[in-house]
C-alpha cells in the first residue's frame, strides 16, 4: 500500500480528502454533535449528514472550513424524483453546500435511462441554481459494469461535480442469507475513472477505513472519500509526519 510519503500528501491535504460521515441510523444527536467536532478538529472537506442535522452543522461548523454535506433520497434513492428535488433545495437553502442523492436503482437496473436522466438532471438543476454542488450516488453493490458506465456517461453529459460509489448501507443478500456489501472496489473506481468526463470527480465510499486505502484510492484517482474512521486515519497521517 501507498503512504503519505510516497505520494507527498500532508495531513491536511489527507483531511481534504475526506467527508466525515455521520450517517448511521441510529446515531443520536449528542453523536452527531461529537462527530461534527471530529470533523472541525480535523478540517476535513466536509461533514456527510442527514438533512435534518443542518442546523447544527451550521452552528458547528460555521468558520472552520469544513462544508455542510446532505444526503437525499438515501439510502436507497426511491422517493419520487419531485421529493428528491424538493429535499434537496430544501436542504441547500438550509446551508448546505453539497449534496449527495441516491439514484433510482431499480430504474436503473431496469433500463428506464430517460427517467433516470431526467431524475439527476432535474436535482442537479435544483442545487446548482442554489450554489451547490451535486454528488450522484450509484450503489455499485447492486449495479453490473454496463450499469455503472451508463451512469458515468449520464452524469458527464449532466455535468455533475461528483460520482460516488455507495452510501454504505447497500447490503447484498447472500447465499447463506446473510447481507453484506464490498462498498467501493479498486476494479470499479477504475471503471469510472475511465468513464465520466475530466470534470466530473470520484467520490469513493463504503469500505475505506484506513490511511492506506485512503491513499490507494487517492492514487486512482479519487478526490474525495465518505470515511467514519476520520479519527484513526487522521491520528495515523499525523503521527506519520513526526
Amino acid at each position: 500500500m501507498a503512504t503519505s510519503a510516497d505520494m507527498g500528501m500532508t495531513s491536511s491535504q489527507i483531511a481534504k480528502l475526506i467527508d466525515h460521515s455521520l450517517l448511521h441510523p441510529t446515531m443520536t444527536d449528542q453523536e452527531i454533535l461529537a462527530g461534527l467536532e471530529v470533523a472541525k478538529k480535523y478540517k476535513v472537506a466536509a461533514a456527510c449528514i442527514k438533512p435534518y442535522c443542518i442546523p447544527a452543522a451550521k452552528t458547528v461548523l460555521d468558520g472552520s472550513g469544513v462544508l455542510i454535506c446532505a444526503v437525499i433520497g438515501f439510502p436507497h434513492g426511491n422517493s419520487t424524483t419531485a421529493i428528491k428535488v424538493l429535499e434537496a433545495e430544501e436542504a441547500v437553502k438550509a446551508g448546505a453546500h453539497e449534496i449527495d442523492m441516491v439514484v433510482n436503482v431499480g430504474k436503473v437496473l431496469g433500463g428506464d435511462w430517460d427517467y433516470v436522466t431526467d431524475e439527476i438532471r432535474a436535482i442537479n438543476e435544483a442545487v446548482v441554481k442554489h450554489g451547490a454542488k451535486l454528488k450522484v450516488i450509484f450503489e455499485n453493490d447492486y449495479l453490473e459494469d454496463e450499469h455503472i458506465i451508463r451512469l458515468c456517461e449520464i452524469c458527464t453529459d449532466i455535468s455533475v461535480a461528483f460520482v460516488k460509489t455507495s452510501t454504505g448501507y447497500g447490503f447484498v443478500k447472500q447465499p447463506n442469507g446473510m447481507y453484506s456489501y464490498k462498498g467501493a472496489t479498486v476494479p470499479h473506481l477504475k471503471l469510472m475513472k475511465a468513464h465520466v468526463g475530466p470534470a466530473v470527480q470520484i467520490k469513493a465510499a463504503g469500505g475505506v477505513r484506513t490511511l492506506s486505502e485512503i491513499l490507494t484510492v487517492a492514487s486512482l484517482g479519487v478526490t474525495r472519500v465518505g470515511a467514519s474512521a476520520t479519527t484513526a486515519i487522521m491520528e495515523e497521517a499525523i503521527s506519520r509526519e513526526n
